[in-house]
């Protein structure tokens, strides 16, 4: 809870309204990239753990974001520079991997869903899945809040239906999958020209009638912002529980 409260207090005195955490994969020992970032393997712990960070970060006024939804733990290959498969079947998913999601459902402000292939369960990545988002995350699991893509830059994002696809094309997919909001993260290169095309590209996509805005997700999408002003930095460094905060770090 601790170390919740300092990290989403530290961050919006610092202007940034939202982090995209708790990292809610389990720690198989198999994926490099998740690593130390996963609190445990036992997902109970998991979920014990991110509830107390999300209760800090609400403390701060900052809402949260469970990752990778359903489960990038197990997956050996790096979703950044690879498309990596995770061949279990959906019962083992759920009984391990995906369990924090359902126990965590009331607390979690949004969910990432990981850019992996689970053939047993779909074709496609989850993020871009009605299979998993819509089905199972939304009814099964009775989640209401956002849903985020991940990165559309990365590689695992790049591939669907056995096509290399575009940034627009990539965001219609998840946005039609059940995503309420896509990320196309380090574009500083070339002057952000890749996020202005995009945004152009999904103007068009709604045009032809490719896509269509949902009231329900800009409800969702508003959902997500404070509701209260951060302190600024130098009333921060003074505030008696903040500096308890950070007391009970190590």
């Amino acid at each position: 809870t601790a170390c919740g409260y300092v990290l989403g207090a530290e961050l919006r005195a610092c202007g940034v309204d939202f982090s995209f955490t708790p990292v809610l994969d389990l720690d198989w020992g198999e994926s490099s990239v998740i690593g130390d970032r996963a609190f445990h393997r036992d997902p109970r712990v998991v979920a014990l753990l991110a509830r107390s960070l999300m209760h800090g970060l609400l403390q701060a006024g900052m809402a949260n974001c469970g990752k990778h939804f359903p489960g990038h733990g197990f997956a050996r290959a790096d979703s950044h520079t690879e498309a990596p498969v995770d061949r279990r079947t959906l019962k083992a998913i759920l009984a391990d991997d995906a369990a924090p999601y359902p126990w965590l459902s009331t607390v979690l402000s949004s969910v990432m869903p990981a850019h992996i292939v689970y053939p047993r369960v779909d074709s496609r990545p989850a993020g871009f899945s009605k299979r998993w988002l819509q089905d199972i995350l939304r009814r099964q699991m009775r989640f209401d809040g956002a849903i985020f893509s991940d990165d559309l830059s990365m590689e695992g994002a790049r591939r669907l239906d056995g096509q290399v696809v575009s940034y627009t094309d990539a965001a219609v997919a998840a946005l039609e999958a059940g995503c309420d909001l896509v990320l196309l993260c380090n574009q500083s290169v070339g002057d952000g020209r890749a996020v202005d095309e995009l945004l152009a590209g999904l103007e068009k996509a709604q045009a032809q009638g490719r896509w269509r805005p949902s009231v329900d997700s800009e409800a969702r999408r508003l959902a997500l912002l404070p509701e209260t002003l951060p302190q600024p930095w130098d009333e921060l460094m003074l505030q008696p529980a903040y500096m308890h905060a950070l007391d009970l770090l190590p």
